[in-house]
């Protein structure tokens, strides 16, 4: 509750600062605007003295409101009703090189008209491309014969009369306000000019403290979103979430359709950027996709400058036919302390307006704040890999210096024993348990290598574990089983079969080891074997020429080989082995891939 309370407090504060910005401007422009005003009232029509109530109340209702866009249509419609008008607009100007309309807010156009004129007018040409360049009051019978005019769309209804005005904000063009279509089939007159200069004057004035709290808000959700990659980056999770959660922060922060996180491919980005995150409405058509370095968009990421673009679908620097389905786009490095860490970009859907300059600042604002928070989430697990590495390292010390010599001394103790041993059981018995030791110790020395392996290593394939296996089974036999393999088993095998199929080979050569007093034993894994029911298998033979299986004696490790292949939809069995007249055993296990 008191946070709330505290909230609430912060809120009102920073609502409170800006209505203080909002009178102030209010204050100096207004009496500015007053006066101007009343020098133009004096010595007016009675028609334009009648009409001077509505204007006031124009004014008020422009005022109201502090949301930039919901002011821009409240002075769509007041500005129509005041000039009896059928359509009003306003078009916003571009503060960028590229000039131009940046927004194009409209009153009186039907849906589906505006649905069948489609992208708004950029401003580059025509009458209104002529207003952005020479920002003066212009009234027209017939706006079809000025040699400004430069036609319209298709599906655009037909207009003949027009006014347009500029609108300032603090001495600065912000756009015009445009009029068309007098009802009744009349024409403006200069009582319509006269009202609707001061009610533009009076809209500069709301729309500047509109675009100041606008830019508050705006700043407000950046930081805010800032906050919350930095949060997920160093929360120590997944790093493909916390990228995610990047991506969806620019999207939700930069009114996009989608957002991306790339991230470079070989060493300093030489291979291109990989889009590693995606927030969208479909993002699997983009994730994983790989943007050559042939891109120009690409090399002038990686030379850490941003691109913008004002429509994806038909730019030439974008190779992705992902790109063709969005419009305003803009593409920000993602750099920090010199090295360059990735990309961020923000696609807006087509015919939606390009990104301002403000946004643009901010979302590159995000960009370094996010490149930070990935470097810093970096520096954080290499600490924790380096605390991983420093503990690895203590466990395998202390196994090879504690573990293995005690192992050690108690198998030379009891080699020791077997030797005064007068009683052959006993003597069998010390000699198995020195081989068991014999084992332990190689399984040791197998676990002290891995952990001194690189935690970030890809596990060992198959092929290797089975050779882990075989030689490790040498110790205790005086020889090295010979092995072979058939097909790609470390990429056919599947991770369960292939655990399976390890434990099924350790059992195998302990039983050899055991009980068959073999001189040769074989191993193959054949990644090509077919079960009878058509599917694709693996088949783990080990054969050797020792005695074989006595009649009724124990099969136990039988039965779990078979027991273990079951489960998986296998089979085990057993057969003549490698001596001769079939003399030893086979023992020939088989799973799914």
């Amino acid at each position: 509750m008191a946070e709330r309370q505290g909230h609430q407090r912060g809120a009102a504060g920073r609502a409170g600062g800006l209505d203080a910005v909002g009178r102030n401007a209010w204050d100096d422009e207004s009496l500015e605007a007053a006066t101007r005003a009343a020098r133009d009232l004096q010595g007016l029509s009675p028609e334009l003295t009648a009409r001077v109530p509505q204007l006031l109340e124009a004014m008020r209702s422009v005022g109201t409101g502090l949301e930039l866009h919901s002011t821009l249509d409240r002075i769509c419609e007041t500005a129509a009703e005041l000039a009896h008008a059928r359509y009003a607009a306003i078009g916003v100007v571009d503060e960028s090189a590229e000039g131009g309309l940046l927004d194009f807010v409209t009153h009186g156009m039907p849906a589906e008209d505006a649905r069948a004129i489609g992208r708004p007018p950029s401003g580059h040409r025509g009458l209104l491309g002529a207003l952005i360049h020479d920002p003066a009051p212009v009234m027209l019978t017939d706006l079809t014969t000025d040699p400004r005019y430069a036609g319209f769309p298709a599906g655009h209804p037909p207009m003949r009369t027009f006014l347009g005005v500029p609108i300032s904000v603090q001495g600065q063009i912000f756009g015009n306000l445009y009029l068309a279509e007098k009802h009744h089939g009349g024409e403006f007159n200069e009582y319509d000019l006269h009202m609707v200069r001061v009610l533009a004057t009076e809209a500069g004035i709301a729309i500047g403290n509109a675009r100041l709290y606008e830019a508050a808000r705006q700043r407000e959700r950046w930081i805010d979103g800032s906050v919350a990659v930095t949060t997920a980056l160093l929360a120590g999770g997944d790093a493909d979430d916390a990228l995610t959660v990047v991506a969806e922060q620019a999207r939700r922060l930069a009114d996009s359709a989608a957002g991306a996180v790339l991230l470079p491919v070989g060493k300093d980005g030489a291979d291109g950027l990989e889009v590693v995150a995606v927030a969208s409405d479909d993002p699997s058509t983009s994730l994983g996709v790989i943007i050559g370095p042939d891109s120009p968009v690409v090399a002038a990421l990686l030379a850490g400058e941003p691109v913008f673009i004002d429509d994806a679908a038909t730019d030439p620097r974008l190779i992705s036919r992902a790109s063709e389905r969005y419009g305003p786009t803009m593409l920000l490095p993602m750099r920090s302390g010199g090295r360059m860490l990735g990309a961020l970009s923000m696609h807006r859907a087509q015919g939606r307006r390009p990104f301002s300059a403000a946004e643009r600042a901010l979302a590159a604002q995000f960009a370094a704040q996010a490149a930070l928070a990935l470097m810093m989430a970096e520096a954080q697990r290499d600490r924790e890999r380096l605390a991983v590495y420093e503990d690895r390292d203590r466990i395998a010390r202390d196994l090879h210096d504690l573990v293995i010599q005690r192992l050690f001394a108690t198998g030379m103790m009891l080699e020791s024993a077997q030797r005064r041993s007068v009683v052959p059981e006993v003597r069998e018995g010390v000699g198995r348990a020195v081989d068991e030791l014999d084992i332990t110790i190689q399984e040791i020395r197998t676990a002290i290598f891995a952990l001194q392996q690189e935690p970030a290593e890809a596990p060992s394939g198959l092929r290797v574990r089975v050779l882990r296996e075989v030689n490790m089974a040498s110790v205790p036999l005086g020889f090295t089983p010979s092995h072979r393999f058939l097909g790609a088993i470390d990429t056919l095998v599947g991770e369960l079969t292939g655990k399976n199929l390890i434990a099924a080979l350790r059992e195998a050569l302990s039983n050899a080891f055991r009980h068959a007093h073999a001189s040769r034993i074989d191993v193959e894994v054949d990644a090509t074997a077919t079960l009878p029911d058509g599917r694709d298998a693996v088949q783990l033979t080990v054969s050797d020429d020792g005695v074989g299986i006595p009649e009724g004696g124990r099969r136990s490790g039988l039965r779990n080989l078979a027991r273990r292949a079951e489960s998986l939809g296998g089979a085990s069995w057993f057969g003549p082995g490698l001596g001769e007249g079939g003399g030893g055993t086979s023992v020939v296990w088989e799973a799914p891939l």
